[in-house]
């Protein structure tokens, strides 16, 4: 579950210095760039401060404490190939290699990887088959999986999103499955804060420039991307790919806080924070 320490306009914590931060565009290389040297440098903080919230082996959608093991999303995985998508320390990987299914887990980050084989390690597991790449540039053959999907992990933080959908749809069977939870798009209309400030209109939702944070000579540290509902819906479907269904969770009011930032009970109550795309290649 890489992504959910989202940082961006409606997904985070925007901690950088605000005269560092901005909303600007970011190619697909800048971003591969920015976001894999992020993720190595933060993978250590960030796995120490959620690891046993996420798990060893479960499977969490999203903050909101959807598990699959309770909502069956991908449905019964026993003999099937999977491929998890930004895979952070590869928690949800081995959760469904846990149900029986064949499985590689992938992330662009080195030092993310590293804390899966360490988990794999001591916990004395046959270990994960793990890969480091870009999402946009799968590096496995047509149809070699039955299911993918993808926990806050890759699609936010990646340029050409539209590009990964493709990939996505490439190396999926006939019939497969490809899965996948994203911060709900309408949070990037509203600051970042877990009360009543948090629920004022800030920022446009269609303003589709990404939120950056970067040195002082202008080099991004860190990207994500926005997209709106009706964008990923053209994305899928131009990909050959059908929707079919849009999960966006309630939050529970007894969860408290566990994420910080925007995810709360009183703004949870009110608008969605995760959208959960669940589509099919026919």
């Amino acid at each position: 579950m890489e992504g959910t320490e989202s940082r961006a306009p409606g997904g985070g914590s925007g901690s950088g210095a605000a005269d560092l931060v901005a909303r600007r565009e970011a190619a697909q290389d800048e971003t591969v760039r920015a976001n894999r040297t992020w993720w190595d440098a933060n993978a250590d903080e960030y796995q120490a401060e959620h690891g046993e919230y996420l798990g060893d082996a479960r499977f969490l959608w999203c903050p909101e404490g959807l598990y699959e093991d309770e909502v069956k999303l991908l449905g019964d995985v026993a003999g099937l190939d999977v491929l998890e998508i930004g895979c952070g320390a590869a928690q949800c990987a081995r959760y469904l290699a846990g149900r029986g299914a064949r499985v590689a887990a992938l992330d662009l980050s080195a030092r993310q990887l590293q804390h899966a084989r360490r988990i794999d390690e001591q916990e004395g597991r046959a270990p994960l088959r793990l890969v480091q790449a870009d999402a946009t540039r799968l590096p496995f053959a047509a149809e070699s999986f039955d299911i993918l999907c993808s926990a806050f992990g890759a699609v936010p933080f990646v340029a050409d999103s539209a590009r990964l959908m493709r990939e996505a749809a490439r190396v999926l069977r006939p019939g497969g499955v490809w899965a996948f939870a994203v911060p709900h798009p309408v949070r990037w209309a509203l600051p970042d804060l877990p009360g009543e400030e948090g629920l004022v209109v800030r920022h446009s939702y269609f303003d589709r420039r990404p939120y950056v944070e970067q040195d002082e000579q202008g080099r991004a540290d860190y990207v994500e991307h926005h997209r709106t509902l009706g964008d990923r819906v053209r994305e899928l479907t131009r990909a050959g790919l059908r929707l079919v269904d849009l999960v966006e969770p309630e939050y529970p009011r007894d969860l408290g806080e566990p994420w910080g930032g925007g995810w709360s009970a009183l703004r949870g109550g009110l608008i969605p924070g995760t959208a959960v795309f669940i589509t099919r290649k026919d």
